[in-house]
């Protein structure tokens, strides 16, 4: 059996199980559900950084959904803060490269 202590999408046991094995898995605590989440976040990273695949983007976007859920941030509001900075500081559209400063 392959040892992983890594948060997982809720129907992986139930997938894992169809395929007949019983997997071992314990519901996290809120402490180390935010730990487990971070580190899923930079999973997910590391992974597009080496696929760069609209799927590997749609992963990312469900952990920074479950972190936003977390932190009690709303996606209407990030998306409004986004916004803002845009506006303000612009996006990255213009592929500049700051070189000095």
């Amino acid at each position: 059996m392959t040892k992983y202590d890594k948060l997982v999408r809720d129907r992986i046991p139930e997938i894992i199980r169809k395929k007949g094995t019983e997997p071992k898995t314990h519901v996290a605590g809120d402490d180390e559900y935010w730990r487990k989440l971070k580190d899923k976040l930079g999973e997910e990273v590391k992974e597009f950084l080496v696929s760069e695949s609209a799927e590997e983007v749609a992963d990312i976007l469900e952990v920074l959904e479950a972190i936003c859920e977390r932190k009690g941030y709303r996606m209407d509001e990030v998306q409004r803060l986004k916004s803002v900075k845009v506006a303000q500081r612009g996006a990255f559209k213009d592929k500049i490269i700051l070189e000095e400063s």
